[in-house]
């Protein structure tokens, strides 16, 4: 059983980026917008404030009270759009109840839409994205048959068509699936994204899969996945922990988005 350290991927990704970095004629700019108290959310932005210092990105932070407008969000976002020096937008989910995330996040410019979110954007969403980096470093995709447990339109969703274009077959599970452990058996690749606390268990799991936990709940003290880590990872071949595994490539893989934004803003072709 091999335990996928994603602290340690995404560090080396990093270090491409740096790498990549001294040959850039644009420092890569990234703009944080946070709404609220969220404590999940401000740790969430603060570690991409140390990432972005660490490998020598521009990094501007904006906080929001709760009861912030959605115009006072658009005009701020107008105004980023137009900033020479930022080339990547992200607004921190979820939002408050009364503004509406597809309104907000359609207002951002698509070749500045480094999560990925936009449907006309150039980006990969970073957390598929760090998905299929974690799943490459292990094994071969190639004709496995890899079972998603959540189908939301940041995780779930492009997850499943990254593994279809990389010809896996698959299936994507969700809250109204009759029988869940009757797919997730099956499984060679696990890809758990459901927000419920260790909803997976050893049993619903095939020997020798490859598991990936996207979850991130919190525990008796602790941080926990949707993974009953202790007890599946007797039977997988590799496991990603939590925390430490999915959640360091989602940064990594945000700030090669940013990167490339960066690059292709004065490079078209790129």
């Amino acid at each position: 059983m091999k335990i996928i350290d994603g602290t340690i991927l995404a560090e080396a990704v990093k270090t491409r980026i740096k790498e990549e970095l001294k040959k850039l004629p644009v420092k890569p700019g990234l703009a944080a917008v946070l709404i609220g108290k969220n404590p999940a959310s401000k740790v969430y932005v603060n570690r991409k404030s140390i990432v972005c210092e660490d490998l020598g990105f521009y990094f501007e932070k904006y906080l929001f009270e709760e009861d912030t407008s959605e115009e006072e969000l658009i005009a701020l976002i107008e105004k980023l759009n137009e900033k020479k020096n930022i080339h990547g937008i992200l607004v921190q989910l979820p939002l408050p109840k009364h503004i509406n995330e597809q309104d907000i996040l359609g207002r951002i410019k698509p070749e500045k839409d480094v999560d990925g979110f936009h449907p006309l954007g150039p980006f990969v969403p970073c957390t598929p994205k760090g998905i299929l980096y974690l799943l490459k470093q292990i094994t071969s995709i190639v004709g496995k048959h890899a079972v998603v447990v959540g189908r939301s339109n940041i995780v779930g969703k492009p997850t499943a068509m990254l593994l279809l274009d990389e010809n896996a077959t698959v299936t994507i599970c969700h809250s109204k699936t009759r029988d869940l452990a009757h797919y997730t058996k099956q499984a060679d690749l696990l890809i758990v994204a459901a927000g419920k606390k260790k909803l997976i268990t050893a049993d619903m799991v095939k020997e020798g899969a490859v598991v990936i936990d996207v979850g991130v709940n919190k525990g008796d003290g602790s941080i926990c996945g949707d993974v009953d880590f202790e007890n599946v990872k007797k039977k997988a071949f590799a496991i990603t922990p939590v925390p430490g595994g999915v959640g360091p490539m989602t940064i990594a893989m945000l700030m090669e988005n940013v990167l490339l934004a960066a690059k292709r803003s004065y490079d078209k072709s790129i």
